[in-house]
C-alpha cells in the first residue's frame, strides 16, 4: 500500500455514497423472525398475517375471531391477561414477553408490542408485532462482540463492499497507511496502491467473492509518509455472507510484519542450527555400532551444514582394545596426537574424485592442525591460506576432535568449497556440539562392543552343541544373534532326550536384552533339563519354573531382577511310541503343525495352545493339550524375532510363516535356511530361535508290549516274551544280559510294586526295556552285606547295563534299562 501525499477523493455530490451490501434490499427476515397481527374493539383477533401463521405455527382461519388470551396464554395467566388486554384497548401500551410453541413444537419464547389503535369508524382495537427473542438476543451479541473487535483489535481491518471499495476500516488500519479512517472511505484498490500491487489484490478480491475460498498472507510493500523505510504488510481476505447466504462483500485483516522481517532473518541461522542439532539427536546413535554411527554424523552434516567431511578413530577404538591400556595414549593432555588413526567414514558433494578413501591408516605429524587438535581436545579452524587441504576447491575447514569421558577417540574435518560461506565462530561451536553428540554415541559403541562379543560368546556357550538326536524325530534348529548394533537377548532353545523314547523340546526367551538376560537364559535352561529329568508333566514343569524365575526376580542385588528375570517359554513332550505330544506355553507364541498332505503338499496351522503367564508372574496354573502327530508331521517352536520386528505387525508374520512352511515337503535344513531367509528381512534386529521337528513313525514291530497279572509265575513268563521277541529280530546276542535283567525288575515289580506287570521292549537307536506296576516308591539302591541273601539286584543291573533308572507314572512308577545295538 503506496498512498502518496495527496489522494483523490471521490465526489460523494456526483456519485451518491453507496451504501453497505452494494444497495440491495436486505430483509430483517434474513436475521430475525418477525409477525404482525391486529386485535378488535371486542378483544378478539382481527386479522392474521401470512408472519403470523408462520410464527406461530397457526393458519388464519383458526386465527382470527379467537381469543388471544385462552388461544396462547397458559390457563393460569388467562385472568391477568384480560385485564391486561383492557387496558390496553384503553389506550395503554404493552411490551412483554410470552412463550410459544413453533411450528416444529419447539419451547420459544416472543418479545410483543401492542400498540393501541383507532379505525376509521372510530372504534378502538390493538396492533401488534411479535419478534423472536432469541434471535434478536443473538443479533445484539453478534454487533457487540463485531464492534469490540474492529475497535480494540491491534491489527488492521478493512471491509471491501462489492465494487471492491473501501465501506470501513478501523483505527489500526488507517495507522498503519499514515490515514484518517475518514479519508479512506469510498477508496477503490487503484487509488490505494500502485498498479501491480494494486492488480494484485484486486485479482484476490475477484476470487474470494466469486468463489468464497479465503486468500491468506498476500504480501505487499510500500512507504508511507508516516514512517520512514520500506514497509511491508500481509493481508488475509474473507467473503463476508448475510443470513440469507448473499454476499455482501470482503473483510480483511492487515498486519505490518515489517518488524517481523529482521528478526525472521536473524533467526533463520539459529533455527538451522537448531534443526540441525534436532536432526543429529535423531539420526545419530540409533545402533551401537561404531561405523554405523560415524555415517549416520555425515550424513547429517552433508551437505546441509558443509560440503566434505571425513571421520577418523584412533586403531586402538576400533580394536575394542581395553579401555584402560586405550587410554593411556589418548586422555586429554597425553600424548602429542600424532598416534595411528583410521578413516571409517567420508562423505562429499564435490563427486567421487574429491572422497577421500575409507579404511587406510596413517598418522598426522606433530605440528599439524590436526594433531594440535587431538593433543588439546578443540576445534581448530583454518581459513584461506592457513587451510591445508591439497584440494582447490576448499576454502574453509573446521578440525573438530572427538572427545567422550575426558578421552579422545578421534577427530572429524568438515570443510566447505568455494561458493559457500565460511565457517564463522557460530558454525565452528556448532561444529563442536555436533561432534560431541557424536562421540558419546562413539564411545558407547566402542564399549559395547567388547560386552556385546563377551555377552555374545557365553549365550553360544549355553546353547546345545552339535545337532540334537532325538528318538522318533528328525530335528533342525537354527539359531541367529542379533546384529552388532543390538544387545544380546535372552533367546534360548533346547532338545532333551527323556527314557522311554521321549523327548522334550523346549524354546524360550527371557524379556530384555543385555548380559543379564543371557545369564538369565542360562539359569532357566539349567533349571529345565533338571527339572525335564524328574519326569515332569509340561504343565508341572513350567510351574516350578514360574517359582524359579520369582526367586530370581526376588534378589534384592539385581537390579531390575523382576524384569530381567521375566521370560516366555513353551515345553513340549513328545513321545515317540505313541506319537502324541503334550503342550504346555507360558506366554509365548504357539507352536506352528504342518499336517502332510495330498500330492506331497503340506499345509500349516496354528496350535491352539492356552497361552498361559509368562514365567516370573505367578499367579495362574498351566494348562496342557494333547496332540497326536501324523507320520511325516512337522512341528515348529521359535521365538517373536522370526515373525515380530518395527516394520511389520506379529499377526503379519505369523501368515508369512503358515505361508513358507506350507507346500510340498521339503528338506528340514533347507527349510530352517529359507524361514531365515524369508521371514527375517529386518538384518537381526532381534535374536532368534528356530527348532523344527518332523515326525517319523518307529518302524512295524519296534515295540513289544505285554502285560502280566501280578504272580510269580509272571516273571518267568517276563523272561521267556523277552528273549523271543529279540531272537524274532535277530538280537539272540542281547538275550542273556536281557533275561537276567528282566528277571529282577520283574522280580523287585512283584516284591515291592502292587497291580499288574507290563513289559515293554523298544528298539531304536538302542534297546530299551522298561517294567511298570502301580507302585509309587521309587527303586534305590544299596550296599549288601557278604551275609545278606538279597539287595543285589539293582547293582547288577548297574553294573551290566550301559543306563538305567525309573520315572514316575500317572498309577505308579517304570524301571528301565538301556543296552547298545550290537554292531
Amino acid at each position: 500500500m503506496d498512498p502518496g501525499a495527496a489522494i483523490p477523493r471521490p465526489s460523494r455530490e456526483a456519485e451518491p455514497l453507496r451504501r453497505w451490501g452494494h444497495g440491495e434490499a436486505g430483509s430483517i427476515y434474513d436475521y430475525v423472525r418477525v409477525a404482525a397481527f391486529a386485535i378488535g374493539p371486542d378483544g378478539r383477533i382481527s386479522q392474521w398475517s401470512d408472519r403470523a401463521a408462520e410464527f406461530f405455527g397457526v393458519p388464519a382461519e383458526d386465527a382470527v375471531g379467537a381469543d388471544p388470551i385462552t388461544a396462547f396464554a397458559p390457563r393460569e395467566l388467562w385472568r391477568t391477561g384480560r385485564e391486561r388486554m383492557g387496558e390496553i384497548l384503553d389506550g395503554k401500551e404493552w411490551v412483554g414477553t410470552a412463550p410459544y410453541r413453533d411450528q416444529e413444537g419447539r419451547e420459544q419464547v416472543a418479545e410483543l408490542y401492542l400498540m393501541p389503535a383507532q379505525g376509521e369508524d372510530g372504534r378502538k382495537g390493538v396492533v401488534c408485532m411479535a419478534v423472536d427473542l432469541r434471535a434478536l438476543r443473538r443479533i445484539e451479541t453478534d454487533l457487540a462482540a463485531s464492534e469490540a473487535v474492529f475497535g480494540q483489535a491491534p491489527t488492521g481491518f478493512v471491509l471491501f463492499d462489492q465494487d471492491r471499495r473501501i465501506q470501513r476500516v478501523n483505527e489500526a488500519f488507517a495507522e498503519g497507511i499514515g490515514l484518517r479512517p475518514d479519508d479512506l472511505v469510498g477508496l477503490g484498490v487503484s487509488e490505494l496502491m500502485g498498479r501491480t500491487d494494486a492488480d494484485r489484490l484486486q485479482q484476490a478480491l475477484d476470487s474470494v467473492l466469486a468463489t468464497g475460498e479465503p486468500v491468506l498472507d498476500l504480501r505487499f510493500s510500500g512507504e508511507i509518509p508516516s514512517r520512514p523505510g520500506r514497509r511491508r504488510w500481509s493481508i488475509s481476505l474473507y467473503r463476508l455472507l448475510s443470513a440469507s447466504e448473499r454476499p455482501m462483500g470482503v473483510a480483511g485483516q492487515v498486519v505490518d510484519v515489517t518488524g517481523r522481517l529482521r528478526a525472521e532473518r536473524e533467526a533463520a541461522n539459529v533455527r538451522r542450527s537448531l534443526d540441525l542439532l534436532n536432526e543429529a539427536g535423531s539420526h545419530i546413535g540409533t545402533t551401537l555400532d561404531l561405523e554405523t554411527t560415524a555415517k549416520e554424523l555425515l550424513g547429517v552434516v552433508v551437505p546441509s551444514f558443509c560440503d566434505v567431511a571425513t571421520v577418523d578413530l584412533y586403531s586402538g577404538v576400533l580394536d575394542s582394545r581395553d579401555a584402560a591400556a586405550d587410554a593411556e595414549g589418548h586422555r586429554l593432555g597425553i600424548g602429542d596426537g600424532s598416534g595411528e588413526l583410521r578413516r571409517v567414514a567420508s562423505a562429499s558433494t564435490l563427486g567421487q574424485a574429491h572422497s577421500s578413501a575409507v579404511g587406510g591408516a596413517f598418522c598426522y605429524p606433530h605440528g599439524s592442525p590436526h594433531a594440535r587438535a587431538l593433543r588439546s581436545g578443540r576445534p581448530v579452524a583454518l581459513q584461506g591460506a592457513d587451510n591445508p587441504d591439497p584440494n582447490p576447491l576448499i576454502h574453509s575447514t573446521v578440525v573438530v576432535p572427538m572427545v567422550a569421558r575426558e578421552k579422545v577417540l578421534g577427530l572429524v574435518q568438515l570443510s566447505r568449497a568455494k561458493g559457500s560461506e565460511p565457517f564463522t565462530p557460530r558454525d565452528t561451536a556448532i561444529a563442536g556440539e555436533l561432534v560431541a553428540r557424536a562421540a558419546v554415541c562413539i564411545d558407547n559403541a566402542r564399549l559395547y562392543r567388547r560386552e556385546h562379543e563377551r555377552a555374545l560368546m557365553l549365550q553360544r556357550s549355553l546353547l546345545p552343541p552339535g545337532d540334537p538326536v532325538a528318538s522318533g524325530l528328525e530335528i533342525a534348529c537354527r539359531y541367529r544373534p542379533g546384529s552388532s548394533g543390538t544387545e544380546v537377548g535372552g533367546d534360548w532353545f533346547d532338545v532333551i532326550p527323556l527314557p522311554g523314547n521321549r523327548t522334550a523340546l523346549v524354546v524360550g526367551d527371557v524379556m530384555g536384552r543385555g548380559l543379564r538376560a543371557a545369564v538369565a537364559m542360562g539359569q532357566l535352561r539349567t533349571a529345565v533339563r533338571t527339572l525335564a529329568t524328574l519326569d515332569l508333566d509340561p504343565a508341572e514343569v513350567l510351574g516350578q519354573l514360574d517359582e524359579i524365575a520369582r526367586g530370581l526376580s526376588a534378589d534384592p542385588e539385581a537390579a531390575e531382577g523382576s524384569e530381567l528375570y521375566l521370560a516366555t517359554c513353551v515345553y513340549a513332550l513328545y513321545d515317540a511310541v505313541t506319537r502324541r505330544v503334550v503342550i504346555a506355553n507360558a506366554g509365548h507364541l504357539p507352536p506352528v503343525l504342518v499336517q502332510p498332505g495330498a500330492n506331497g503338499a503340506e499345509e500349516a496351522l496354528m496350535l491352539d495352545v492356552p497361552p498361559g503367564l509368562p514365567l516370573g508372574v505367578g499367579g495362574e496354573p498351566f494348562e496342557e493339550v494333547t496332540v497326536r502327530l501324523p507320520d511325516g508331521a512337522l512341528l515348529g517352536l521359535y521365538t517373536d524375532g522370526l515373525v515380530e520386528s518395527r516394520t511389520h505387525q506379529l499377526e503379519e508374520g505369523l501368515s508369512a510363516l503358515r505361508t513358507a512352511l506350507s507346500g510340498p515337503q521339503k528338506p528340514l535344513e533347507a527349510l530352517c535356511d529359507q524361514l531365515l531367509t524369508e521371514l527375517d528381512p529386518h538384518h537381526g534386529e532381534d535374536d532368534i530361535a528356530l527348532l523344527m521337528a518332523r515326525v517319523h513313525a518307529l518302524p512295524a514291530g519296534s515295540v513289544g508290549d505285554w502285560t502280566l497279572p501280578s504272580a510269580a509265575p509272571s516273571v518267568a513268563q517276563c523272561r521267556e516274551l523277552a528273549c523271543g521277541w529279540l531272537e524274532s529280530r535277530g538280537l539272540s546276542d542281547l538275550a542273556d544280559t536281557v533275561e537276567l535283567l528282566v528277571s529282577e525288575l520283574a522280580t523287585n515289580a512283584l516284591r515291592h510294586g502292587r497291580g499288574d506287570i507290563r513289559l515293554r521292549l523298544l528298539m531304536d537307536a538302542t534297546l530299551v526295556c522298561e517294567v511298570w506296576d502301580n507302585g509309587y516308591a521309587q527303586p534305590r539302591r544299596r550296599r549288601a552285606s557278604d551275609t545278606d541273601e538279597g539287595g543285589r539286584g539293582l547293582q547288577l543291573v548297574s553294573l551290566l547295563a550301559d543306563r538305567w533308572g525309573s520315572r514316575r507314572t500317572p498309577s505308579g512308577k517304570t524301571v528301565w534299562f538301556e543296552l547298545a545295538l550290537p554292531r
